[in-house]
Formats: C-alpha cells, structure tokens, sequence
C-alpha cells in the first residue's frame, strides 16, 4: 500500500494586512480569459494564512501553501518569503 500523500496547492501572492497576531491576509492575482470577448480579466482572490513568527509586512510577496484547518477560517500557512517590500 502506498502511503503518499496528495500534492499541495501553492500560491504566489501580496499580503494587504498583519494586524492579527500569527496571520496575514494574501491577496493572489490570477489572469483568466473572458469566454465571450476573449480579454484577460485579473481575478483576485484573499487568503488567511499563519505566518507563525510575525515576520510579513504589509506589502511583501510571500509563497503560501495550503494545510489543516487551523481557525474558522485559516486554511493556508506562508512558506517563505519571496521578495520583501521597499
């Protein structure tokens, strides 16, 4: 029996808050095409993720993976940061 677990959904995204403690709100942007008149529409999305060491600024490009839920409404953990904010 093999026990490996499913791959993890990953996201690239822009932290707009860090007012809670041990959370961040990410906003990831994706490009989509519009069926009818075939424009790429920008689509957002808002994530809650742990950021266990209070280390995110507002601003700051973080990789964010999902996990366990771990609140009502925290289902995502920040991995790394991609690139700091100036």
């Amino acid at each position: 029996m093999n026990n490996t677990r499913g791959t993890k959904r990953e996201f690239i995204g822009t932290i707009v808050s860090n007012k809670m403690d041990k959370t961040v709100v990410v906003v990831a942007e994706r490009l989509v095409k519009h069926r009818l008149y075939k424009k790429f529409v920008r689509r957002q999305h808002k994530f809650v993720a742990h950021d266990s060491d209070n280390k995110c600024g507002i601003g700051d490009r973080v990789l964010i993976m999902e996990t366990r839920p771990m609140s009502k409404t925290k289902r995502w953990r920040v991995c790394r940061i991609v690139e700091k904010a100036v």
